[in-house]
């Protein structure tokens, strides 16, 4: 309805506004005429819009009680539904829970019944495991038995053989103990008696050294053996008096030598300062500074003697060599001279050189060279004289090679002329001639019979045919 009324308000007005255009745009009438016929149209627009607006707001007002009493009607009829859905419902739960009950009660009927099924089964199972039971039971505990008895046999039996073993194991071990023992406590008993030996021989050795002349005797020993060792008898000589018109006689002295075939001497005298040695080793031990300088000191002023005694006793040249040298015995000492740079003094001061044990046979050995050398210049003219006649007999030998290669190609040109033309020659003259046999030859020439010749070998030769064949 208030759809339609506004309709119908839209096309009066629009009527009226096209009225309105059309008599504007005409231009017919005057202006005054136009003007008020404007307000003529806006008056009717204006009657008509609050005529359209009174209709609204009544159609609205009707609308609004419809509405009103349209909602009340149907707030009644969804009650009544509301009531009615409720109570149909209400029935339908009331019959479902009376249907559920039913079957909730079957069903515990069914269940208690399947429940007093499964008790008695139950029961009757129980029953069944607990005869079994005490069946198994019965038979492991008699099979338990019986392993035991078994087991108890078998351990007796392994208990005893293990005893026996152990007992053999342990006797043979204790005897093989008892015997290594032995050998040990033996072994014990030799290295004491051995012990006992070394420190009677230390002892000894110690009186030896705390000698002087001892402990020159034992350096004197040992220089003696080197020598002997690495230089032959007559290269080297004792007790020499190297200076002549002198009583000094130095402990050896190595043949060198010298000039129109004379001999120079090498002297080699062994010193050994064991005292002062010995402090510089105590004071050493003592690890005071102040003493092992004192006792350096001591040492350095000891040596120094000795080779100026040498130096003084034994060196006159051209007698002797220009320097001498002085061996001590032991490396220890000689290491303490090298370190502590005495010996390239010595040697600078009083042109003695200082060696010990194992520079003294790299000395020797430098000399057996030297000794070496000169035996060879010595006699390299002989050898040249030798190398000469070598020379010349070999010439006279390849003239000989060479005339006896002639010979024996002559001999063979002979032989071959012989053997070839002049054999071929005889060998035709003679195919006329019957040949004998090897043995009645052999008889006319007055040589060996040779063996028969088998009877097939010789049908063979004379090229007629073997019987039976």
């Amino acid at each position: 309805m208030m759809t339609l009324l506004i309709l119908l308000l839209a096309l009066a007005l629009a009527g009226d506004v096209l009225l309105g255009v059309l008599l504007w745009r005409s231009g017919r009438a005057p202006a005054a005429d136009q003007d008020a016929l404007l307000r003529a149209l806006q008056k009717a627009i204006e009657g008509e819009t609050d005529l359209l607006a009174d209709q609204l707001r009544a159609t609205q007002a009707e609308t609004a009680r419809a509405t009103q009493s349209a909602v009340r009607d149907l707030g009644t009829l969804l009650a009544q539904s509301q009531n009615q859905s409720g109570q149909a419902a209400t029935a339908r739960l009331e019959a479902i829970d009376r249907a559920g009950a039913a079957r909730q009660k079957a069903a515990n009927d069914a269940l208690a019944a399947q429940l007093a099924l499964l008790e008695n089964r139950l029961k009757g199972l129980e029953d069944s495991n607990a005869a079994r039971l005490d069946g198994m039971r019965g038979a492991l505990v008699q099979g338990l038995n019986t392993i035991r008895t078994e087991n108890n046999r078998k351990l007796d039996e392994i208990r005893g053989t293990v005893d026996e073993k152990l007992e053999t194991t342990l006797q043979s071990r204790i005897q093989e103990s008892f015997r290594t023992v032995s050998a040990q406590l033996e072994q014990v008993y030799k290295g004491l008696g051995e012990m006992q030996t070394l420190a009677a021989d230390v002892g000894g050795l110690k009186k030896v050294l705390s000698g002087v002349k001892t402990r020159g005797i034992l350096g004197e020993v040992q220089l003696g053996a080197i020598l002997s060792e690495l230089l032959a008898p007559g290269q080297y000589a004792e007790n020499v008096a190297t200076v002549p018109g002198s009583a000094n006689r130095v402990e050896y002295a190595v043949k060198l030598p010298g000039q129109g075939g004379g001999t120079v001497w090498l002297p080699i005298d062994a010193k050994f300062p064991g005292d002062s040695y010995a402090k510089l080793l105590d004071a050493r031990d003592t690890g005071d500074t102040a003493v092992i300088a004192a006792a350096r000191k001591q040492l350095e002023t000891t040596l120094r003697a000795e080779a100026k005694d040498i130096h003084d006793k034994y060196i006159e040249a051209p007698h002797t060599t220009a320097f001498g040298v002085l061996f001590l015995p032991f490396e220890g000492l000689y290491a303490e001279v090298v370190s502590a740079g005495w010996s390239e003094a010595i040697q600078r001061d009083y042109q003695i050189s200082v060696a010990g044990p194992s520079t003294m046979a790299a000395l020797l050995n430098a000399l057996q060279m030297g000794f070496r050398t000169l035996a060879i210049q010595k006699r390299s003219g002989e050898v040249w004289q030798v190398l000469a006649a070598v020379k010349t007999e070999f010439e006279k030998f390849g003239a000989g090679l060479a005339s006896m290669q002639r010979h024996l190609n002559q001999t063979g040109n002979d032989l071959e002329e012989l053997i070839g033309a002049r054999s071929r020659a005889i060998t035709r003259k003679l195919e006329a001639v019957q040949q004998l046999d090897p043995g009645e030859a052999a008889g006319m020439f007055g040589l060996e019979s040779p063996a028969p010749e088998p009877t097939a070998a010789r049908l063979r030769r004379r090229g007629e045919p073997e019987i039976g064949k």
